[in-house]
């Protein structure tokens, strides 16, 4: 029943089908290696909102980053240094529940934000009260100036009030974490803060502002600079403004098809700007979900809010980054998994040569993970002590799981969509392993994002069915009395529905 000849027979009237581009299963998220506190709160939250390990795992990595990115740096070796900031991205289908998971995780970073605000509101009262005065103060001088004539005393009082203006700083609010912002507006509020700041999103629409969405070119110079810890010079109103250091953090979960998007954007890839995230492409588990999970447990909740929270209060008030150092044996294992990277880098030999703008910087990664892990259970003393071997390991378990995950992405921005689309179609096959099925059944359970009308799904079924998959049956003889056909039917693969179904 094959359209493909030359296939080797089942022995079932069928030959084998020829694999739809197939991929390895994909590792999950590694969650035992976040300390305790938060592992423990990572795997009730994925439960209780029924979404992929992966996702919460992902936000969590991406909370911390939040909490100590401009804080710390990692001093590797000589002069070679790692900010601890994070760039995670996270692909789901619609209807994933991904909002629920930002606002778990990042709660308690929004309730530290706004415990300094208010902690910082009488200094920004006392601040602009101050200017007000030494506005009076100057706007008198300048009357008394120009009543003399510019008489030299006059003039020197005149130009030291106004310069007194100037002195007086007037706190920003303390803002941690951004959403849907374009880089000129995130880049100020980043020299506002001292030269750090988080975009955390449920949505993908920062990749189309970052495409020139309201700009009308790309403008990528914020998120470079802010991923390598660089100095940004913003300018503004007439003046300059710079950071010695930008540190930004992006913690995004996207729709997949956004993933195969952004690689056509301009200079996405060009830029480097891909190189740059940590990608994770789960399986979603819609159709398969329990719709009466278990609750985060009370205590749990408790015991992550109240830990994240001391982090972010605690490495909030340093100004000058804490210098973190390896442990010896720490080390050891960074030169172990860079000597192992290296060859794989190789542009025709190595299994990650396609995509060495990422794995290049995958060692830079694991460092920077380690000190995000290290500081989580050292928030007040870590700089004290060195990263140990265990959080290193730990840190290289989620590194070998981004690495199989970009691998994925960057197949998934270089497939070919019908291919992508019919694999979809496959999936759902697989997943409700019917004996036959007809075209309007297989539209009723597709997503309606990839398969807006029904005629959309007929070229991944004629393509499975050329690939061995699904094959129609005859058409039923035509009702005399007229009427509407009946929808076209398709057998299944006995590799898939299993003998005789």
């Amino acid at each position: 029943m094959s359209a493909h000849d030359g296939r080797q027979d089942t022995g079932q009237g069928w030959d084998a089908p020829t694999p739809l581009g197939a991929r390895n299963a994909l590792p999950g998220f590694p969650a035992e290696c976040l300390p305790g506190w938060m592992s423990r709160f990572v795997l009730a939250l994925a439960e209780e909102t029924q979404t992929p390990v992966d996702a919460a795992g992902c936000v969590a990595l991406a909370a911390l980053s939040t909490a100590a990115g401009g804080r710390a740096i990692v001093q590797v070796r000589g002069t070679y240094t790692e900010p601890v900031n994070l760039f995670t991205v996270v692909a789901l289908p619609p209807a994933s529940r991904k909002s629920a998971v930002f606002r778990a995780i990042t709660s308690p970073i929004l309730k530290v934000e706004a415990e300094l605000a208010e902690r910082i509101k009488p200094q920004i009262v006392e601040a602009e009260l101050t200017r007000a005065v030494a506005a009076g103060v100057a706007e008198k001088a300048k009357s008394k100036a120009i009543t003399t004539k510019g008489a030299p005393d006059a003039l020197a009082d005149a130009s030291d009030a106004a310069a007194a203006i100037e002195d007086i700083k007037i706190p920003a609010l303390p803002q941690l974490v951004a959403d849907d912002v374009t880089p000129e507006t995130a880049a100020t509020i980043l020299c506002d803060q001292g030269g750090r700041l988080a975009v955390l999103s449920a949505e993908g629409g920062i990749f189309q502002i970052l495409a020139g969405r309201y700009s009308g070119s790309p403008n990528f110079d914020l998120f470079l600079k802010g991923h390598a810890g660089d100095m940004l010079r913003v300018d503004r109103k007439g003046r300059s403004e710079h950071v010695e250091s930008a540190i930004l953090t992006l913690g995004l979960a996207v729709q997949p098809d956004v993933i195969r998007e952004i690689a056509t954007g301009p200079g996405f890839r060009g830029k480097g700007l891909l190189g740059r995230f940590l990608y994770a492409l789960p399986e979603s588990n819609i159709g398969a979900r329990n719709v009466d999970p278990d609750p985060v447990p009370a205590e749990v909740a408790a015991a992550y809010e109240e830990r994240l929270m001391r982090m972010v209060t605690h490495l909030f008030d340093w100004t000058d980054p804490q210098v973190l150092q390896l442990s010896p044996e720490a080390d050891e294992l960074r030169l172990d998994y860079a000597r192992q990277l290296e060859p794989r880098l190789h542009p025709r030999l190595g299994d990650l040569g396609h995509m060495s703008d990422w794995a290049g910087k995958s060692v830079g990664a694991i460092i920077r993970i380690a000190a995000l892990l290290h500081l989580a259970d050292n928030p007040v003393d870590g700089y004290r002590l060195p990263i140990s071997a265990d959080t290193m390991t730990a840190a290289i378990r989620i590194g070998e799981y981004f690495t199989a995950h970009a691998e994925a992405a960057f197949d998934h921005m270089g497939a070919d969509p019908e291919v992508e689309r019919a694999r979809q179609v496959l999936d759902w096959i697989t997943r409700k392993k019917p004996a036959r099925f007809t075209v309007r059944e297989a539209f009723s359970g597709l997503p309606r994002g990839t398969f807006p009308k029904v005629a959309d799904v007929l070229p991944s079924l004629e393509l499975l069915e050329g690939y061995g998959w699904i094959a129609m049956e005859p058409p039923p003889p035509r009702n005399p009395k007229g009427g509407r056909p009946p929808s076209p039917a398709y057998q299944i693969h006995p590799q898939i529905s299993g003998p005789g179904a």
